[in-house]
């Protein structure tokens, strides 16, 4: 007998599938669409979500790490898959004989590419990042020309894609920047185009700037928060409102859960958890969950989120722990011992989204899911 989950994520597969429909209407039948699994696919279970999306009409599927291109692999997944993170030098060899599209920005891992393809007797499939304005990966629109006649130097070596990054597409209404970063991707497109240097794939779009500009299409798409039925930002909803476009319907993809560990009755004037940051101000009843900071629960959340058990409200009171929170239910009446209870989702009327965490602690619906501790287990509904 399959022992009951404690806590779990469940991953909605209708929705998922709907989110990559969305934007595979939006780009088009003829632009690829590579689907974004880096970071435990954003928390939600590179496995379980890479599965579903190809299923679903993705073409490729994006990384960050070596490691998780060769988890892919190993599970059987042979569609093209492109590392978008640095590759350190020794593990080229088997970036390249697992068949790894490759990120390439620095002329010491093209050299030894040439190498291992010779040694290998195999080519490698390269993308060269260029830098438009972001100032993190990219070779400068100024050496683009002569990193490029580098990879042309060595036969092994084949040059698949052109690629850059914005910065500044979500956090604003004023996609000034973006527009700039664009304008110097198509003069780095001009230019190698003049000196006949075919480039088969070109991408620069994100989830954002697939919502709210076309122009930004090229041959691919790579699509992230998005795919997981979370807008980029309320910039990027906004944005899209204000230019008059119909905002994509996007459907959450993530739930989370727990089980009640224990209820416990606390006098009045009782301090609750460590620290003593909590002091009841009448008989309470907590539940004990088993949910904490190494789980992906943020610490920030202490004493201001709340959690839903039986369709209601229960506030989070005193400091989360590294494995256990404590939620208010004095005024929720019929919880058991194990009852269940959301982290993240729906319960009758109410709902907690990511969004909503992560306005609690000032930072991104991003971080929110991607910290979700990747040994809990995911579950696919």
């Amino acid at each position: 007998m399959v022992p009951k989950l404690l806590k779990w994520v469940e991953i909605d597969s209708s929705a998922l599938s709907h989110n990559i429909h969305q934007f595979r209407k939006l780009i088009g039948e003829n632009r690829k669409l590579l689907v974004m699994v880096k970071a435990n696919a954003y928390g939600h279970g590179i496995m379980e979500v890479s599965d579903i999306a190809l299923r679903a009409g993705a073409d490729w599927l994006g990384v960050d790490s070596l490691e998780e291109g060769l988890f892919l692999r190993k599970k059987g997944f042979n569609c093209p898959i492109l590392t978008v993170g640095y590759i350190p030098l020794e593990g080229l060899k088997e970036a390249v004989t697992n068949d790894l599209r490759l990120n390439v920005y620095n002329l010491e891992a093209v050299s030894q590419l040439a190498a291992i393809c010779r040694q290998l007797n195999k080519k490698a499939l390269l993308h060269v990042k260029v830098e438009t304005g972001t100032f993190r990966q990219g070779v400068s629109g100024e050496e683009v020309l002569s990193f490029i006649h580098k990879i042309q130097e060595f036969p092994e070596l084949v040059l698949e894609g052109l690629s850059s990054h914005f910065a500044n597409i979500e956090d604003t209404t004023d996609h000034t920047y973006a527009q700039f970063q664009l304008k110097n991707f198509n003069n780095i497109l001009h230019e190698l185009k003049k000196n006949n240097i075919k480039i088969p794939i070109k991408h620069i779009s994100c989830s954002a700037s697939a919502i709210l500009f076309p122009e930004t299409y090229f041959d691919m798409v790579r699509a992230g928060i998005g795919i997981y039925g979370l807008w980029p930002s309320k910039e990027t909803y906004l944005s899209c409102l204000l230019q008059k476009r119909k905002p994509l319907l996007l459907k959450p993809v993530l739930s989370w859960k727990t089980r009640i560990a224990q209820i416990k009755k606390v006098p009045k004037d009782s301090f609750i958890g460590y620290g003593c940051t909590y002091r009841t101000t009448r008989a309470t009843v907590l539940a004990v969950l088993p949910v904490g900071y190494y789980d992906g629960y943020s610490r920030g959340l202490s004493n201001s989120s709340y959690v839903l058990i039986s369709g209601q409200r229960a506030p989070i009171r005193g400091r989360v722990a590294m494995d256990f929170i404590m939620a208010d239910i004095t005024d929720i009446p019929g919880i058991n011992l194990e009852n269940e209870v959301i982290l993240i989702g729906s319960d009758g009327e109410e709902v907690i989204t990511a969004d909503d965490l992560a306005l609690l602690v000032e930072t991104i619906n991003y971080e929110i899911v991607s910290r979700i501790n990747p040994l809990i287990s995911r579950i696919i509904v």
